[in-house]
């Protein structure tokens, strides 16, 4: 008895014994693959400081350490590419500006510690007051899509419907022979605001100072533009989770078309008066005006282009984006900037021209890694010619002069076509003039609207 009690004790001791050190071992290759997976996003934020990618340039994610749990929802719910990543147990920022602030780590996250902000502690973000219902401190005047802070088309498409149903939820009393609602850019909120109104039977007039489509319109033509279905008022579900510019603008001409509704195209708000009555006059650049009872400005953040201010600039040969690139063959071209646009332009320029890039910094930064490693190659093959540290100081009919700052010689170089990619600026003048006030922002949390 005491040798069959003796076996079962040695079985018993065998059989804990493997379990804990099936567990010794599970938990040494769990440990050591958080140390590999931590070790490299350290590797990884690191390269992100060195190419200016870490600091963020718009919205972005915010994590609450104390909240996070490392679960890596975030970044499974992520469709971009190494946004955020685990470092210590912990989720961190990557390339944040690389971040297109659709929110899906935002949702994602399974305890909330993760808001969405514009702005850091130490480089704040003009932004205009907007309340939860996308109205800003003017009554009857709303905001929705990139000027209030949020940029991604999904987002703009769906935050376009609510302000109209928030502006039929206010109950403004309706004017005799006064348009419902005026709205101002034909980008991705402004026609789901436009088809809304429809939709719901208010009366409306969009005007756009460039093409339909607004900004998305000034994308290079293979750019991606969705990475999420949305949500199109007269039309219902959209799953496009990847498409091209035109294939987006192609779906906006039918529904527009099918609903006999205009665009007015080419049409520049110039001005936004309130009248006694609390309703809006808007007067064009065409010296059109129009009375509504309600404004909805669906613009993007950069309003008109920055300028280099040099002489030349006006010439016919300049330009500030780039439409039709398959049409534009065998030219001298010098393109300005180094951003993601100007890069693209580039590249989609390069095959069939002789492109030369002017960059005023010495290196590129805040790039998205597919553009960044073109570039590169672009660069290698000896397929383009960069001028680093440069500006251009005058645009002349065949040429254009580069200066390459003290003690260097400037340097003339041929040219048929000039594209420049320097940013824009917020139109705060026009803004003001609405009455719509202006605040500069530091980590400002974006909330959800109604």
């Amino acid at each position: 008895m005491d040798i069959l009690m003796e076996e079962v004790f040695i079985e018993q001791i065998i059989i804990y014994g493997s379990v804990l050190i099936l567990c010794a071992i599970t938990i040494y290759f769990y440990v050591r693959n958080k140390k590999v997976i931590s070790k490299e996003t350290e590797k990884k934020v690191a390269i992100a400081k060195e190419e200016g990618l870490f600091e963020p340039i718009s919205l972005h994610p915010y994590i609450d350490l104390n909240m996070c749990i490392g679960s890596a929802a975030c970044i499974e719910d992520c469709p971009e590419k190494d946004i955020i990543g685990i470092a210590n147990g912990k989720a961190t920022v990557i390339n944040t500006s690389n971040c297109i602030g659709h929110g899906a780590c935002f949702h994602g996250c399974p305890v909330e510690a993760i808001s969405l902000r514009i702005g850091t502690e130490t480089r704040g973000v003009d932004l205009p007051h907007v309340n939860e219902i996308f109205e800003t401190n003017t009554k009857g005047v709303y905001i929705a899509g990139e000027l209030g802070g949020m940029g991604l088309i999904k987002n703009s498409v769906e935050q376009g419907k609510q302000a109209v149903e928030n502006i039929i939820k206010s109950k403004k009393v309706k004017v005799p022979n006064v348009i419902d609602i005026g709205i101002i850019g034909a980008g991705p909120a402004g026609i789901s605001a436009t088809l809304a109104a429809k939709k719901h039977g208010l009366t409306s007039v969009t005007l756009e100072q460039d093409s339909l489509g607004g900004t998305v319109y000034t994308f290079p033509r293979q750019k991606i533009v969705m990475t999420a279905p949305m949500d199109l008022p007269l039309y219902g579900k959209v799953k496009l989770y990847e498409t091209s510019k035109d294939e987006l603008l192609k779906l906006w001409e039918k529904v527009i078309k099918a609903h006999d509704i205009e665009i007015k195209e080419n049409t520049k708000a110039e001005n936004i008066n309130l009248l006694n009555n609390n309703t809006f006059k808007i007067t064009t650049n065409k010296g059109e005006e129009y009375i509504c009872n309600n404004i909805l400005l669906a613009i993007g953040r950069r309003g008109s282009p920055r300028k280099l201010n040099i002489p030349g600039e006006n010439s016919m040969k300049v330009a500030y984006r780039l439409i039709e690139s398959e049409r534009i063959k065998n030219k001298k071209i010098m393109v300005v900037g180094g951003g993601d646009s100007a890069i693209e332009t580039v590249l989609l320029l390069k095959d069939t021209n002789n492109v030369t890039l002017s960059y005023r910094k010495d290196k590129f930064s805040r790039l998205k890694p597919k553009n960044r490693e073109k570039i590169m190659g672009a660069i290698e093959k000896n397929t383009i010619q960069v001028l680093l540290n440069s500006n251009l100081t005058s645009i002349n009919d065949t040429s254009v002069l580069v200066n390459f700052g003290e003690n260097k010689p400037p340097k003339i170089v041929d040219n048929d076509l000039v594209y420049i990619f320097a940013g824009g600026e917020l139109p705060t003048a026009f803004l003001q003039k609405a009455g719509v006030e202006i605040t500069k922002r530091f980590g400002y949390i974006m909330k959800k609207h109604k």
